[in-house]
């Protein structure tokens, strides 16, 4: 019966109610997790069924769109969105590792193995955590750019808790895919200001160098972004390491090759960090996977991309949660049939 009226209350819609419990502005939350503390969020009801976002590299929490959480939430999800570890109110338990990311750059275009701290799959094993902390056996996966990476190891370390994947701007790894602009990873290297008025520029050109060129940017509202980011936390040495984490990291063909997992693969063809072929990439090498390209996407959400990018996505995400409906209905009349 339950399962019933889940059902109907997708086929119908709610609107209005779905507005009110997707309350964007909930109190951010810490869970203890193995050898950190993970701030988060969770909006919507903890009865729907969860939708984990996964940022990339040095993003917050904050940095995924309130307006995309919200569609999100009022398609009938709950959503949990959280700083990865060394960014935003995320913090060590014990002392932060220390690295040389100059020295393991060399080491990387030497062609020789990076050392790094810790590596995407310990990233998604907080993710896991984080789940497993917060009650939730099953969820659904949004992975962002190093989010997308980590939503791939996350799909291989629990595949029977993962019921789609969403991957967005994101990469397979695998050598000989096109190299991003050089000039745009100078700029992701360059973590380190003298003070807070550099640090806010560095980022807006950072912001700049990854957006769309044939969409102006309004440089005052980057700077504004920047500056929230930076109020809100700020931590150029976990960044760095998070850079080794993705320097690290052998090709993952062999991992997507054995997902049996439902994906919704979406890429920009203006991308200039990981370009279209990343994406295509990914696609080809996760069986049954679809692939959505968006023209004149680059690297970051950009407001005239919001609404191809939420076309794309969210009737994905609709008909998986009523594929998710309609299983659960199934469940309880064989469970009913069981008894009589």
């Amino acid at each position: 019966m339950r399962a019933f009226l889940l059902l109907a209350a997708l086929l119908c819609g709610l609107p209005s109610f779905a507005a009110s419990r997707c309350d964007i502005q909930v109190p951010t939350a810490m869970a203890t997790v193995g050898e950190v503390r993970l701030a988060y969020q969770s909006i919507g009801r903890a009865s729907d069924p969860a939708l984990l976002l996964v940022m990339g590299l040095g993003g917050q929490l904050i940095h995924w769109p309130d307006e995309v959480v919200a569609s999100l939430c009022q398609q009938g999800f709950r959503v949990i969105r959280f700083d990865n570890r060394d960014v935003g109110l995320s913090v060590w338990r014990d002392e932060a590792p220390t690295v040389s990311l100059t020295y393991e750059l060399l080491r990387y275009r030497l062609g020789l193995a990076v050392e790094a701290p810790y590596g995407l799959r310990d990233m998604a094993r907080d993710a896991l955590g984080l789940m497993d902390a917060l009650g939730i056996q099953r969820f659904h996966v949004l992975g962002a750019s190093m989010g997308g990476m980590i939503a791939q190891h996350l799909a291989d370390l629990a595949p029977q808790r993962v019921e789609s994947l969403t991957l967005l701007m994101t990469s397979s790894s695998a050598p000989g895919l096109p190299a991003p602009d050089a000039r745009l990873l100078a700029q992701l290297a360059r973590r380190e200001a003298p003070d807070r008025e550099a640090a806010i520029e560095q980022q807006a050109d950072l912001l700049m160098a990854l957006g769309s060129p044939r969409q102006g940017s309004d440089r005052a509202q980057l700077l504004l972004e920047a500056a929230h980011s930076y109020d809100r936390a700020y931590n150029p040495a976990g960044v760095q390491r998070q850079i080794l984490a993705i320097l690290a990291e052998p090709s993952r063909v062999p991992l997507l090759n054995r997902l049996r997992v439902p994906t919704l693969v979406v890429h920009g063809t203006a991308d200039p960090l990981l370009p279209a072929m990343h994406g295509v990439h990914v696609a080809a090498h996760i069986k049954g996977s679809e692939l959505r390209l968006i023209p004149g996407l680059a690297h970051r959400f950009q407001a005239a991309f919001k609404e191809p990018l939420l076309a794309a996505v969210l009737p994905y995400l609709r008909d998986q949660r009523m594929r998710d409906a309609q299983l659960a209905q199934s469940a309880d009349v064989q469970d009913v049939r069981s008894r009589l």
